[in-house]
């Protein structure tokens, strides 16, 4: 998983075509779900007139992504829209903490730090008090989770694992109004 990418595709639709930009997002999201190494798209719809769509597509890797890109359906589809649209921005981001908070290098949006602190406090918190309690029925199975280090990095690991690729992709979109304001 260390090598999954991100592409954001930042669209500005012109409004009279916004119903059929609607219905291509679903078509071109269910197409994108087919091809080997889809983790996932999200889409944020524009919070202002003037404001862009941004399309959060995830894939296991940098291969999966370019054959996504690629490919003739993406081509055939893309063509299809470019008529409803201002304009196109697109790039790729390799995941990380990063990009719980930033979206894009190309977007605007940036989440300021006391706001980043919150959401990540309260996401991180609940998981400190829960994953030990959940996990300490593995020490009376697994002799060596018996020693408090490797029990500590068995929390931070599962911890980490949840936030990264559960958690935060989550709860940022949820909290994105709030947080980019």
């Amino acid at each position: 998983m260390h090598d999954a990418v991100t592409l954001l595709i930042r669209h500005q639709v012109t409004p009279q075509h916004r119903d059929d930009y609607e219905a291509w997002i679903r078509e071109i999201s269910n197409a994108s779900r087919q091809f080997p190494g889809h983790m996932g798209v999200a889409i944020i719809r524009p919070h202002g007139a003037q404001a862009p769509y941004s399309l959060v597509l995830r894939f296991d890797t940098h291969e999966h992504l370019r054959d996504w890109i690629e490919s003739p359906t993406r081509q055939r589809l893309v063509e299809r829209a470019r008529p409803w649209l201002q304009s196109i921005e697109e790039g790729e981001i390799e995941t990380g903490l990063e990009f719980w908070f930033t979206p894009s290098r190309l977007a605007p949006l940036h989440a300021r730090p006391f706001k980043q602190f919150l959401i990540t406090l309260s996401a991180i918190y609940p998981l400190t008090q829960l994953l030990p309690w959940v996990l300490h029925p593995l020490q009376n199975w697994i002799a060596p989770l018996r020693e408090p280090w490797l029990f500590g990095l068995l929390v931070a690991t599962v911890l980490v694992l949840l936030m990264v690729y559960l958690v935060m992709p989550r709860y940022t979109r949820f909290a994105a109004r709030w947080l980019f304001s």
